[in-house]
């Protein structure tokens, strides 16, 4: 209804003051985010190794969701102090400001920015391949004595011999 200029930086309240200085941090936190997931995309090659593209999707997450959590501390908190001082008694209508359509966007921003920083930390590093299996050399076995049942002896496992292990019982 009704827009008030500000002339001066020393003009605004305390709270209008941090709010600019969070909601600055959370864009500057935000590009560095949106950069690094563009640096990490799969589709790129400025990182080589697949791994290495996962740690910098994980790094650009926890960045844009950092930036999410700023900007909802900030449109949080300015509406709180809107609210208060709508039902304050001590201050005239002319003083008294409503939610606008800005806190309204900050919050879906900052919505929008924690969950797609979720989805980014949320890709798994691939699976390294575990399936390494030990080849066993085969069992050798001494001679049965009449009556006796056979000794095994077992040797080291190695990688060389394709051969499983026979038993002799």
């Amino acid at each position: 209804m009704q827009c008030k200029v500000y002339d001066s930086m020393l003009a605004l309240s305390p709270d209008l003051k941090a709010a600019r200085v969070l909601v600055v941090f959370s864009i500057l936190v935000g590009i560095v985010g949106i950069l690094i997931s563009l640096v990490s995309g799969k589709c790129t090659n400025f990182i080589a190794e697949e791994r290495g593209k996962v740690k910098a999707s994980i790094v650009a997450g926890v960045l844009l969701m950092v930036s999410g959590v700023l900007c909802l501390i900030t449109v949080s908190w300015t509406a709180v102090i809107i609210v208060n001082d709508f039902y304050n008694p001590l201050l005239l209508d002319a003083q008294r400001r409503e939610l606008g359509a800005s806190l309204y966007l900050g919050w879906a921003a900052g919505l929008l920015l924690v969950l797609g920083g979720g989805l980014l930390c949320s890709s798994c590093p691939p699976k390294e391949n575990c399936s390494t299996s030990v080849i066993y050399n085969p069992v050798k076995m001494s001679k049965p004595s009449s009556g006796s049942d056979a000794l095994l002896r077992h040797t080291a496992p190695t990688s060389r011999s394709p051969i499983p292990p026979k038993i002799y019982i």
